[in-house]
């Protein structure tokens, strides 16, 4: 085997094994993060474009710019359920002396 060869084989050898350590990352925590995802999307960002649902059989409009799809309106086009600051403030009663 000459220099050339090893050289190959080399670097085919740490191409797989960047593969194998980037899935077992992946696997073990997933690039959503730690929100869940998107029930209405399930997690692609993407729902069918309104252009689609109600067209004649050509689809294309400025909203989805002709793919059929459309940024998901419940997460944003994020892909993640992300969840709603909300501060909720409470009052006592007043009271009649």
């Amino acid at each position: 085997m000459g220099p050339v060869v090893i050289t190959q084989l080399a670097t085919g050898l740490s191409v797989l094994a960047g593969a194998v350590l980037v899935k077992s990352v992946l696997d073990q925590k997933p690039m959503a993060g730690p929100f869940p995802r998107c029930p209405r999307c399930n997690g692609t960002g993407r729902v069918s474009c309104i252009c689609s649902r109600w067209s004649d059989g050509d689809v294309g409009c400025r909203t989805c710019s002709g793919s059929g799809r459309m940024a998901c309106s419940s997460c944003g086009g994020t892909g993640t359920g992300r969840p709603v600051p909300v501060q909720i403030s409470a009052r006592r009663p007043n009271r009649p002396s």
